[in-house]
């Protein structure tokens, strides 16, 4: 954290946080975004929501309109690993968009996870764990790490993971720590295995620098086992991605507080939108930029279905709106939404959007829950009666009689 973000304080009332991933085809790593959002609520005592830049929703206009009825200022927290063109162009767009929409509210836009020393202590804990099952210990065996980013067009972004694997080396017994990516630049990762089994390591720990479990960590693992088989005489094996390590909070906090205090730090002597670098003369300036987010923005509009041609969302038919101010919140509301979320994506008939509301109107009797446009307001819901909310109600339009608060006409 900056002096400048410490010594700045900001009250915390009326303020809520969004955490944006970049979406995925497998649930699995979307779930992991969200499962971070909660953790990053409890750890900072600020309602936190997560929203995606594609492939999943809801999107950051969505998130953050949902946001925007309970709260008067959000600060934008960034999963993406590294500064590339979604940090620099496709946020930055959807927020300055959402300003555009919600002009009462305040939006801080946060920078990306970057490098971290929380994040070199979280990797040098994922090879340890590899080390151990491959039986090696690196102060006795010759033991290369192999740390595998995704891979960017920007020049910067790629340099960060060269800064890393070099964070994870100094002041470690391993031998070698190499950087490879698993696409978009070079060195690839099959390139740099095939470079390190000249070395004849006892054996090389590959580590996915990735978030959650998605495709490209399953494509790293896959490289990992085809190495092992091809060269006998080394040992190799794959980590595990970050996933929702409790050290990542530390960074996300870190990065909450330097956007809501204005302190954000982004590296602009090195940004390929800014300054001309070799090889990459045409991208420099923000119109290319703005152009290349436009057109990125409208090819992953359809969250619902990314093997289909892109098209704008319907509205959804039902929206349920869960108070969280605070006499609510003490009495459990932000579990009540996190159930009602979870219950709405694993149903295979709701169609609803779950947002928070601000108050109700009805303190004392909550946790609150409004459904719209059927104008039904349920009173004292538990954790326990959302999944029937789901199931009866949104699913089959069957209202749950018993928690029914009020009814207002249509």
């Amino acid at each position: 954290m900056t002096a400048d973000a410490a010594a700045t304080p900001v009250s915390l009332d009326d303020e809520a946080v969004l955490l944006v991933g970049h979406g995925s085809r497998r649930e699995k790593s979307n779930e992991q975004v969200r499962e971070l959002a909660a953790a990053v609520e409890e750890r900072l005592g600020v309602p936190t929501d997560a929203g995606f830049l594609e492939l999943a929703e809801p999107s950051i206009d969505e998130a953050i309109a949902g946001l925007a009825a309970s709260v008067s200022r959000v600060t934008v927290v960034q999963l993406s690993l590294f500064a590339a063109s979604h940090v620099k162009n496709d946020v930055p767009l959807a927020v300055e968009q959402a300003r555009s929409s919600h002009p009462d509210l305040t939006i801080h836009n946060g920078a990306h996870l970057g490098v971290h020393p929380a994040i070199v202590d979280l990797l040098d804990d994922r090879a340890a764990t590899v080390e151990a099952e491959l039986g090696l210990d690196r102060t006795a065996d010759d033991l290369t790490v192999v740390l595998c980013a995704r891979g960017s067009s920007d020049p910067d972004a790629n340099s960060d993971a060269h800064k890393l694997a070099r964070l994870l080396y100094e002041g470690r017994a391993f031998d070698h720590v190499e950087t490879s990516f698993i696409g978009v630049t070079e060195p690839l990762l099959e390139d740099t295995l095939h470079t390190v089994a000249k070395r004849r390591p006892d054996g090389v720990v590959v580590l996915p620098y990735m978030l959650g479990d998605g495709v490209l960590t399953q494509r790293i693992r896959d490289r990992a086992d085809a190495f092992d088989e091809e060269y006998p005489y080394v040992d190799a094996a794959a980590g595990d991605p970050l996933g929702t390590d409790s050290r990542l909070l530390d960074v996300l906090g870190d990065r909450w507080q330097e956007a809501r205090t204005d302190s954000v730090e982004m590296s602009c002597d090195t940004c390929k939108y800014k300054v001309e670098l070799d090889g990459y003369e045409e991208d420099v300036g923000g119109a290319r930029a703005m152009l290349r987010a436009l057109t990125h923005q409208e090819t992953h509009a359809d969250r619902e279905n990314v093997d289909d041609e892109p098209h704008a969302h319907d509205a959804p038919e039902k929206h349920v709106a869960v108070c969280t101010n605070q006499t609510c919140a003490a009495d459990g509301s932000a579990a009540v939404l996190e159930r009602l979320r979870q219950a709405e994506r694993d149903s295979e008939a709701c169609d609803a959007r779950v947002t928070r509301s601000s108050c109700l109107g009805r303190c004392g009797e909550g946790p609150m829950i409004a459904v719209y446009p059927d104008g039904v307001w349920y009173g004292g819901v538990g954790e326990d009666d959302a999944e029937r909310i789901v199931s009866s109600h949104l699913d089959r339009d069957r209202i749950v009689s018993e928690l029914v608060d009020q009814t207002l006409s249509q």
